[in-house]
């Protein structure tokens, strides 16, 4: 049974994700559909591709993941449909595939990526603003009743991708990333992960906001309640917490926040 899991910015309380299910289902009844997230934030292309990259890797080989973050539907923005490697991957030609294109180059996957002109595989009647029923959702069912992706479109080579900041090398031999989500918890994910700061461990610094953490440790529990820390999230990045708190509003910062790794300096210590 294919999979097809969606993920959008649409929230839940309106029924357009539930619009999506069944025009997936009216075309291919036998697909199981899965819900990656509807609570991205209105709009933030970036939240959505960490959220698809975040959650794609976990899903098995043939899946099929509709996304659709698409501040400019209805637009001279191209709808797109790939193949990365072993899954399908259906949305707006607006960046929000880059980090999932990121890896599968990185991975040295098979990528094709089909401008979806061919209308015949679309719903009769096309909205400006709702694309992801009109013309995602049953692409994505077409896939799953085992139409060949190349049938949908034509090939391109150029995808829009976004302009996604990278570590950088700090002169103290550190790295110096960036805050680039902030979790249902007020957690901090940043752009550092592991492979940057393992050299660096255990005797490193972590600066943000005029904090400085020495250290990182294994898990919350390693804290009392309301302390800061850095340790490694989910996907093996950086994240700075508070011990059941928030620590975007204990320290006041969001997106964007710059934020260093460096050799620990004698006579560091551990901020609270």
């Amino acid at each position: 049974m294919t999979v097809i899991a969606l993920l959008t910015d649409f929230g839940v309380q309106d029924g357009y994700a539930g619009i999506m299910k069944g025009v997936i289902w009216k075309i291919a009844p036998a697909t199981q559909i899965a819900d990656l997230s509807h609570a991205v934030p209105p709009q933030d292309v970036l939240r959505g591709a960490l959220a698809l990259s975040r959650t794609a890797p976990y899903f098995s080989a043939g899946a099929i993941f509709v996304a659709v973050v698409d501040p400019g539907v209805g637009t001279a923005r191209r709808p797109l449909a790939m193949r990365l490697g072993k899954n399908y991957f259906v949305g707006p030609d607006n960046g929000l595939f880059t980090l999932v294109i990121e890896r599968a180059k990185a991975a040295k996957d098979d990528i094709r990526v089909i401008h979806l002109d061919r209308r015949e595989y679309w719903l009769p009647e096309i909205s400006h603003v709702f694309h992801g029923r009109d013309i995602f959702s049953p692409v994505a069912a077409h896939l799953a009743n085992g139409l060949p992706l190349e049938a949908m479109g034509t090939e391109i080579d150029d995808p829009i991708l976004l302009d996604i900041p990278h570590p950088q090398r700090i002169p103290s031999g550190g790295w110096r990333g960036q805050v680039w989500e902030v979790d249902y918890f007020g957690n901090l994910s940043t752009n550092l992960q592991r492979l940057h700061i393992q050299g660096l461990e255990p005797n490193l610094t972590v600066h943000i906001a005029g904090r400085h953490l020495d250290g990182l440790v294994n898990t919350f529990g390693d804290r009392p309640p309301g302390t800061l820390i850095a340790l490694y999230g989910t996907s093996d990045d950086l994240v700075i917490s508070v011990v059941n708190g928030n620590a975007a509003q204990s320290l006041g910062v969001g997106i964007g926040e710059y934020v260093e790794v460096e050799p620990s300096q004698p006579g560091t210590r551990m901020s609270s």
